[in-house]
C-alpha cells in the first residue's frame, strides 16, 4: 500500500480516495474561541486564562501560565514570526487543545497524601516479573524487571532457587522449563532502574526455595548491591506499616520468614534499630558475623559436642541474617481462610492468595477481607492455568481493598489495560491512595460492601469529538488491505458492578481523521474506583474489526473540559501522534 497525493493505492488493481478532515476544529472549539475572543481573530493570554479557568476548570491558573502556553504553541507553529506573535489564532488554539503535553486528560503530578501506611494504597504489582513470555518455557531475564520499573511498577517478584551445585542462587519459575538468570544480575538491574520512574519504594516479593546458608548469601548479595537503598526494619515486628513517604528511594523485602527455632530474645536478634541501612555500616554487619564465626570456631576445637552446637549456631545465624531484611512478612492460607484473615493486633503482615482462593474468600468472608485490608497487605496472583501469561479482572481485588493485585506484565489484553489505567493515577508513581470509605470503618464498625446497591453519586458526560495520527502512528497494512479505515470509538466505564457499561460512536467511513462529535452520559455510584475505557477500532465487515488504539483513565483524576487523550497499543506502549479530542464534564 503506497500513499500517493492523498490517495492510498490498494493492491494492484484499484485505488480508494480518502476523505480527510484536516484543519477543521469541532463546532464546540470554534464556539469557545469566538466567545472568549469576543468575535476577534486572535486570543490573548488574558482570554486564554479565562478559558482555562471557566471551561477547563483549572484551579490556580494565572496569566503567566497562559503566556507560556502561547509561547510554546507559537514557537512550534510559527518559526519565522514567533518573536512577534503573542496571541493565538483559531488554528493555534485548536493545536493547543490537541496537544498531549500541554492539555493532558488527567493530573500529571503526585498529588495524593503519601504519609499514610502502605496498607492504605493500591500498589502497582507484577507477578513472576522476570519472565519474558509464557509461564512454562519462556526465558528468565533481568530485561522484564527493567521494563516494569520504567513503567512505574513498584512490587517485583523473584523466585529464588539453588543452582545445581547448591552454591549459588538462580531466578527461575520452578517446576517449569524456564532458562534461569542469576540473582545477582537481577539485583544489579533493579538497583540501576529502581527509581527511574518513581521515587517511592520498590517492594521485592521473594518466593524462597533456599537453604539457610543460601538465604544468608542472598541477604549479603542484597546488602552489598543495594547498599544505602536497602531498608532495614526495626527489630520486634511492626504494629503498622511505614508510609511510601517514609520509604522513599528505598528497596524493601517481603517474603515468608525462614523456618528455624530462634532461641534468642527478639530484642537481641539485631543491633539494627534505625530504619535505613545508613544507620549501620556494612563493616559493622561483617564484624558481627566475624565475631560469631570466631566464637563458633573456638567451640569447635574443644569437643565433638561443641561442634554440633556450632552447626546449630551457624544455621541460626544464617536465619537471623536473612530475617533482618524482611520488612513485610508474608504467609498463605494453608490453615484455612478464616484463620488467615484473622486480624493480629500485635503486628501486620502480607497474605498471598491465588485468584480462585481469593474469590472463595470474598464469597464466604467478604467483610473479613475488607477489614483485613484496612491494616494488612493482601496480594492476589494468577492461577496456574494462565500459562500464556493472561490476567484476571483487577477490580475483583481492588473492590475489596487488595493492595497488591499481581499481574503478568509481559502479557496484554483488556485486564492489563485496566491495570495500566489505574496506575496512571497519582502522577504514575505506582501508589494510588485508596478511597477513605475503604480505609475507615463506619460508626457501627461497618465496612464498605462492594456488592451493596448504592445511589448514583455523580454523572460523567463524555464527548468524543475527533481523532488523528493513524496515518503516521500505524503502518497502513495494519488495516484492511482492500478499503480505507472506517473508525469508531468504544467508550465506557469499568468499576464496581453497577458502574460497568460500554457504548460506541457511529463509524466514520474512509478517513484517517474521523470526526464523531458524539456525547455519552455515565451514571456512577462509586466514581472513586471507576476507570474510563476508550478503544478505537476499524470496522472491517465481515472479518474481525482491526484494533486501532486504547487507553484507560482514572475517573477521579479526569480534568474537566476539552482534552487531548493519547492512545496506546495492545501492550500499553504509546502510539506516536495517535490522539483523540474529548470533553469531560461532571454534573
Amino acid at each position: 500500500m503506497k500513499r500517493e497525493l492523498g490517495r492510498y493505492k490498494m493492491g494492484l488493481c484499484f485505488s480508494d480516495k480518502l476523505r480527510m478532515n484536516r484543519g477543521a476544529p469541532p463546532p464546540d472549539v470554534v464556539t469557545a474561541f469566538v466567545e472568549y475572543t469576543e468575535g476577534r481573530n486572535y486570543m490573548t493570554a488574558e482570554q486564554l486564562c479565562r478559558f482555562l479557568a471557566e471551561v477547563q476548570k483549572e484551579t490556580e491558573v494565572f496569566v503567566s501560565d497562559a503566556e507560556k502556553i502561547i509561547e510554546r504553541i507559537t514557537s512550534a507553529r510559527h518559526h519565522i514570526t514567533k518573536f512577534l506573535r503573542h496571541t493565538l489564532n483559531i488554528d493555534d488554539f485548536f493545536s493547543f487543545l490537541f496537544s498531549s503535553d500541554l492539555n493532558q486528560p488527567i493530573v500529571s503530578k503526585v498529588h495524593q497524601d503519601m504519609a499514610s501506611p502502605l496498607s492504605h494504597y493500591f500498589i502497582y504489582t507484577s507477578h513472576n516479573t522476570y519472565l519474558t513470555g509464557n509461564q512454562i518455557n519462556s526465558e528468565c531475564s533481568d530485561v522484564p524487571l527493567i521494563k516494569a520499573l520504567k513503567r512505574g511498577v513498584r512490587a517485583l517478584e523473584l523466585d529464588l532457587w539453588p543452582n545445581s551445585t547448591k552454591d549459588d542462587i538462580l531466578v527461575l519459575h520452578g517446576w517449569a522449563w524456564t532458562p534461569p538468570v542469576e540473582l545477582i544480575k537481577c539485583l544489579r538491574s533493579i538497583k540501576d532502574h529502581a527509581f527511574s520512574a518513581s521515587a517511592y519504594p520498590v517492594i521485592l516479593t521473594l518466593e524462597d526455595h533456599l537453604t539457610p546458608d543460601l538465604q544468608a548469601k542472598a541477604a549479603e548479595m542484597m546488602k552489598e548491591t543495594f547498599m544505602d537503598m536497602m531498608y532495614f526494619p526495626e527489630s520486634g515486628g511492626l504494629k503498622e506499616f511505614p508510609s511510601p513517604e517514609d520509604l522513599k528511594y528505598k528497596i524493601v523485602i517481603s517474603t515468608k520468614p525462614p523456618k528455624g527455632n530462634l532461641k534468642k530474645d527478639k530484642d537481641s536478634e539485631s543491633d539494627i534499630s534505625g530504619k535505613a541501612s545508613s544507620d549501620i555500616s556494612a563493616d559493622q554487619v561483617d564484624d558481627e558475623k566475624a565475631e560469631e564465626t570466631s566464637l563458633a570456631k573456638n567451640e569447635e576445637e574443644e569437643t565433638s559436642e561443641a561442634k554440633n552446637e556450632e552447626d546449630g549456631f551457624n544455621q541460626e545465624s544464617s536465619i537471623l541474617t536473612y530475617s533482618r531484611l524482611i520488612l513485610i512478612p508474608s504467609g498463605n492460607a494453608k490453615n484455612g481462610l478464616k484463620e488467615a484473615l484473622t486480624i493480629d493486633d500485635g503486628g501486620v503482615k502480607r497474605l498471598s492468595l491465588r485468584e480462585q482462593k481469593f474469590k472463595k474468600a470474598t464469597e464466604m468472608y467478604g467483610t473479613e477481607v475488607m477489614k483485613f485490608t484496612q491494616k494488612n497487605l493482601l496480594r492476589i496472583y494468577p492461577k496456574a492455568t494462565r500459562v500464556t501469561s493472561s490476567n484476571y479482572k483487577p477490580f475483583s481485588g481492588w473492590m475489596y481493598g487488595a493492595q497488591m493485585v499481581a499481574f503478568n506484565m509481559q502479557g496484554y489484553g483488556r485486564a492489563l489495560w485496566m491495570m495500566h489505567g489505574m496506575f496512571r493515577g497519582n502522577g504514575g508513581c505506582g501508589y494510588v491512595k485508596k478511597p477513605d470509605f475503604m480505609i475507615n470503618k463506619g460508626p457501627g464498625e461497618e465496612v464498605f460492601d462492594p456488592k451493596a446497591k448504592l445511589p448514583v453519586k455523580t454523572t460523567l458526560k463524555v464527548k468524543v469529538y475527533m481523532g488523528k495520527g493513524w496515518d503516521s502512528g500505524f503502518q497502513p497494512t495494519c488495516f484492511n488491505t482492500w478499503s480505507s479505515p472506517n473508525f469508531y470509538t468504544r467508550v465506557g466505564i469499568t468499576g464496581v458492578r453497577a458502574d460497568k457499561v460500554m457504548k460506541k460512536t457511529k463509524k466514520e467511513e474512509n478517513t484517517w481523521e474521523p470526526f464523531w462529535d458524539e456525547e455519552f452520559e455515565f451514571e456512577l455510584t462509586v466514581p472513586e474506583l471507576a476507570l474510563l475505557r476508550v478503544e478505537v477500532h476499524d470496522y472491517n465487515m465481515p472479518e474481525k474489526d482491526d484494533f486501532s488504539g486504547q487507553t484507560c483513565l482514572p475517573v477521579a483524576e479526569l480534568r474537566q473540559g476539552i482534552r487531548s487523550v493519547p492512545l496506546y497499543d495492545r501492550k500499553g506502549e504509546r502510539l506516536v501522534a495517535v490522539t483523540i479530542l474529548m470533553r469531560f464534564q461532571f454534573v
